[in-house]
């Protein structure tokens, strides 16, 4: 962590020093200035709240929210949906994979995207669907895959 996000974590912990009952606070907070929680920032969350960090651990690794690796900028999340897996899901996200060189969960080294999946959107009728961040594609097809990456491209930032 540099010292730029060291200050701005200590800033917001002191906030919370002695407060253990705002440990989700505490959490989403530094989250939102750092973009993740690793070890370290953990550790430091732990001490200035006064609780054990297997605590932190436990509230950072159960909830979704939280992240303990750098997400990218824009996140993919490929439908794998029983309608979307038939209809080319499966395709799709191993395309994407080899695309991105990155596995579900993981992010590219230039933090530009990210990789996700979930079980069901609820669009099983414009299956297979991705979303990038809160846009929808539906009907998908490895084909349109770049022309859609591209609106996220790194010069125009997205939709």
């Amino acid at each position: 962590m540099d010292a730029d996000s060291e200050r701005k974590v200590d800033a917001i912990l002191e906030e919370y020093r002695g407060r253990p009952d705002y440990l989700i606070n505490a959490l989403q907070r530094v989250q939102e200035s750092v973009g993740f929680l690793p070890a370290d920032v953990q550790r430091k969350v732990a001490e200035a709240l006064g609780i054990p960090e297997n605590i932190v651990y436990g509230v950072v690794s159960f909830y979704n929210l939280f992240t303990m690796v750098p997400k990218g900028r824009h996140t993919i999340t490929v439908c794998q949906g029983t309608s979307c897996y038939v209809r080319g899901g499966k395709r799709l996200l191993q395309h994407l994979r080899d695309m991105l060189k990155i596995d579900v969960g993981g992010t590219t080294e230039d933090r530009h995207f990210s990789l996700s999946i979930v079980r069901c959107l609820g669009a099983c009728a414009l299956s297979p669907v991705v979303m990038v961040d809160k846009d929808l594609y539906r009907h998908m097809t490895i084909a349109k895959l770049p022309s859609v990456l591209s609106m996220y491209s790194r010069n125009g930032g997205g939709k």
